[in-house]
């Protein structure tokens, strides 16, 4: 049945009977009939202006062929009142569009555009089988060789490793009000033995994941997302396309639970330690991925040699001997309400800009407790008390040079554990926080050496907001020529005495 321009007075047409298969749709107008279920739809927006450009859909017709679907913004209200995920439908004339190449649900050349006399009726009671999904999974591999090629948007199906960075031993805690704050849920997947790959569950995606995780009595274990977007960093995004299920939810992942449970140790053969491995990167990519809109708290590794200890910002800062809290250069008053400990005193902790450089860029990194440490061989305390013990004249209010253990790292080529915050993100800074340095026997700098850091396998581990602090912020102070007896330093920076209450 066709209708006139103006949306009314239903005609008959002979060319209402004819069924045509999702096989044998082509590019143009078409006065023909299509029967499907409707698998899917969900909104098209655009990503700059947030603005829907349509309802796109996937439909599954009963010879078992998947196609899209795509309805205009204007002609949304008119059939979105009568879809039903699940349900059978006839529609009669349509568009056939050739089907986009970026972000494609379905494999078919063609995608069904609902075009001005297009008639969607819900058939009830039909006697027609139709198939109630089809899934495309893809492997670690595949995915690896198609990040960020924005083609394809593949099904992924496994076990789940970590929710949140929390093993499933004991059932996971979701947190709603931090999902909601952060806008998403990080799950690490296993499929079959294969490799580790991390999976983001953004928004819509990030909701339905808790809703359905709760209502399990007990913990799911098997997971299969729909449309996932394979990312440079080798980590799954879902999209607004996509769909969460677990254990029994549908026939692939009931499959997967049956197998899963006849081979036990595959899901104990990854430990959390290999996860949350952290992947090297040179400093020019780490620049590159702080650019990219998608960026979000991450940890990385990279070898860098140390150019010089940047001059006009305190190389230590007072902490709780609690929490680790910053608390500033004299007081000691800890006002961390998540700090357990009563007594707290005043400790120094490592706090140094430090000039650092590889094959690709410079950059400045900031040395935090005991990062610090490890590249001088003491405490900042100890470095402390070194000095007060020489310069008894000195009092809490005077400041203190940067020591000669941190001078004489200059030259050395180390592995640093860096990692990324919002602070870099928002362009407040630029300098990167280290937390751990991972070697100390690194040959020094040379081409030879770092030129393979440039080729890298440009991999990162993202983590969840809890497992990321923000990076501290330096203090500026001046600068002051005069040396000091027992405690040679080479640089002019200056920090204060600590005074430490109870």
């Amino acid at each position: 049945m066709t209708m006139k321009r103006n949306g009314k007075s239903p005609v008959s047409s002979d060319s209402d009977e004819k069924v045509v298969f999702f096989n044998d749709v082509s590019l143009g107008p078409r006065e023909s009939q299509l029967r499907f279920r409707l698998i899917h739809f969900w909104e098209a927006r655009n990503p700059v202006k947030k603005t829907v450009i349509g309802l796109e859909m996937l439909l599954i017709d009963e010879q078992g062929t998947v196609i899209q679907g795509f309805i205009p913004p204007g002609r949304i209200k008119k059939f979105l009142p009568d879809m039903k995920r699940g349900s059978v439908y006839k529609l009669i004339n349509f568009y056939g569009s050739k089907n986009k190449p970026m972000y494609r649900v379905s494999d078919h050349v063609a995608t069904i555009s609902f075009t001005w006399n297009s008639e969607l009726i819900r058939l009830h009671d039909i006697p027609i089988h139709f198939d109630e999904d089809r899934y495309r999974f893809h492997s670690y591999e595949d995915f690896k060789a198609n990040c960020d090629l924005r083609g394809d948007l593949y099904d992924v199906l496994g076990h789940m490793k970590l929710v949140n960075g929390q093993t499933l031993t004991e059932r996971p805690t979701l947190d709603e009000l931090e999902i909601a704050t952060t806008r998403h849920v990080l799950v690490h997947v296993q499929s079959h033995d294969g490799p580790v790959m991390k999976l983001y569950l953004w928004d819509q995606a990030a909701t339905e994941f808790c809703q359905k995780f709760k209502t399990f009595e007990n913990t799911p274990t098997v997971i299969l997302v729909t449309t996932v977007n394979p990312k440079r960093t080798l980590a799954l995004t879902s999209m607004s396309s996509t769909r969460v299920f677990m254990d029994n939810d549908v026939q692939p992942t009931i499959e997967y639970f049956t197998w899963l449970g006849c081979n036990p140790d595959t899901a104990n053969q990854v430990s959390a330690d290999v996860v949350t491995k952290r992947e090297t990167l040179s400093i020019a990519d780490i620049f590159s991925y702080i650019k990219q809109d998608s960026a979000k708290d991450a940890f990385f590794e990279c070898t860098a040699t140390i150019d010089d200890v940047v001059h006009g910002s305190a190389w230590y800062y007072i902490a709780c001997s609690g929490c680790h809290s910053t608390k500033g250069p004299t007081s000691m008053v800890c006002t961390n309400t998540k700090c357990e400990k009563v007594n707290t005193t005043g400790v120094a902790q490592y706090r140094a800009k430090i000039s650092v450089y590889d094959n690709s860029e410079q950059a400045v990194f900031v040395l935090l407790g005991d990062a610090g440490r490890s590249l001088t061989g003491k405490h900042a305390s100890e470095l402390l008390s070194s000095y007060f013990e020489a310069n008894g004249d000195k009092g809490a209010e005077d400041e203190v040079p940067v020591p000669e253990s941190l001078i004489s790292i200059i030259g050395q080529t180390h592995r640093f554990c860096v990692k990324v915050t919002d602070h870099n993100f928002s362009g407040n800074t630029r300098a990167i926080t280290v937390t751990k340095v991972l070697s100390q026997d690194i040959p020094p700098h040379t081409e030879a050496s770092v030129g393979n850091n440039n080729a890298a396998s440009p991999k990162v581990m993202m983590l969840t907001r809890d497992e990321v602090s923000e990076p501290s912020k330096s203090r500026g102070d001046c600068a002051n020529e005069e040396s000091k007896r027992g405690y040679d330093t080479a640089d002019p920076e200056k920090a204060k005495r600590p005074r430490c209450e109870n």
